[in-house]
């Protein structure tokens, strides 16, 4: 069971994953969208967004450095483990705290809004749960994952960082997942699940953000010659003539 938990479902979730993704954009362009309802109600929505979208992108930084340097990189700058663990019980809390408070917010407004809510499909409610278990699990190993059954003490990142490493490698550390404490280790399974429904729901619109937007030249609006504008003459009912002689001057 441990072989197949940790050694093969990986691999086939992220099969499942790049797989999808790819079919999803090939088959299905015009169903990529996060199918906005921001038309049936805005002011939840212009609070939630935002909150639910900076703390994920908080998690996923802190997954990067949690999972991806190593300790033995950490405790050689001098940042050792009592000050790491302060640093990600800080900002982890700050932003589970957003990302939480955001998604319940979403719920809540896709809930209690009719139009939301006739919009919302199962396969929203199958995203959502998966979604919200493993923001709830993460936050909860965070809390009190700490400990072993034992009592011992138990770095995430001496198990399950090794054992997330070792997967590029193709030599998955089976042995250093089975030493994680049970509620990393269901945290680590739903996240799995996560991604390998990822493909299928509104959630592939993470793959297209338009990060571009921050690096884009600005446009630039000028007004066409010979085109008075609002500022330019006195407001009078009616339309503008545009390109072509008044009134006056055709007379």
């Amino acid at each position: 069971m441990n072989a197949f938990l940790w050694g093969m479902l990986p691999y086939a979730c992220i099969t499942l994953l790049i797989g999808g993704t790819i079919w999803r954009y090939k088959y299905d362009q015009f169903g990529w969208t996060t199918r906005s309802s921001q038309l049936y109600e805005g002011k939840i929505l212009k609070i939630a967004s935002p909150l639910f979208h900076f703390g994920i992108l908080m998690v996923i930084a802190g997954h990067f450095m949690g999972l991806v340097i190593p300790k033995r990189w950490t405790d050689a700058i001098g940042f050792h483990q009592h000050q790491y663990h302060m640093l990600a019980l800080g900002g982890g809390l700050v932003a589970a705290a957003a990302t939480i408070i955001g998604l319940l917010m979403l719920i809540y407004r896709r809930r209690t809004v009719g139009e939301v809510f006739n919009a919302t499909t199962v396969n929203d409610k199958i995203m959502y749960i998966f979604l919200g278990g493993a923001i709830l699990l993460g936050t909860s190993a965070t809390l009190f994952g700490t400990h072993g059954p034992n009592g011992t003490e138990h770095n995430y990142r001496e198990t399950v960082s090794i054992w997330f490493r070792s997967l590029f490698r193709f030599q998955p550390d089976v042995d250093a997942m089975t030493h994680a404490t049970l509620v990393f280790q269901i945290h680590v399974l739903v996240a799995l699940l996560l991604f390998a429904i990822w493909p299928f729901t509104r959630l592939v619109h993470a793959f297209t953000a338009p990060l571009h937007y921050l690096f884009r030249p600005y446009i630039v609006y000028r007004t066409r010659d010979g085109v008075p504008t609002p500022s330019s003459q006195g407001s009078r009912r009616g339309w503008d003539p545009i390109g072509t002689p008044d009134r006056k001057n055709r007379r």
